[in-house]
């Protein structure tokens, strides 16, 4: 197994963050994984949110989080497990996460 490569907590930006945060898909994936807890893979992720978007779009979506520092990703044979990075993130921007508030609390539809 092995996990593809995120900024270090210490080069996550704000600014960065709310861009990725700004589309409603992206935030409603950020919900989920927060619900979620430990890895999941991304396609399970998109069941829990009754999203209905294709896999190259998950891929950028869940691409433009990583680069954002909000996921990490590990690779688990053809899966790809992702993360919410918890800790890094309550450490970087105390808060960010409760904000953002549950799944139930608003959500994406499919675009």
């Amino acid at each position: 197994m092995s996990e593809v490569q995120e900024p270090p907590v210490e080069a996550v930006t704000i600014d960065a963050v709310l861009v990725a945060l700004a589309d409603p898909i992206r935030l409603t994936l950020v919900r989920a994984l927060n619900d979620a807890g430990d890895w999941t893979c991304g396609s399970d992720v998109l069941r829990s949110t009754g999203i209905t978007i294709g896999r190259s779009t998950l891929s950028h979506h869940l691409k433009v989080l990583r680069e954002a520092g909000l996921v990490r990703t590990r690779v688990q044979g053809t899966r790809r497990m992702v993360m919410l990075r918890h800790d890094d993130l309550e450490h970087r921007f105390p808060g960010l996460l409760r904000m953002l508030g549950p799944l139930a609390a608003g959500g994406a539809g499919a675009e």
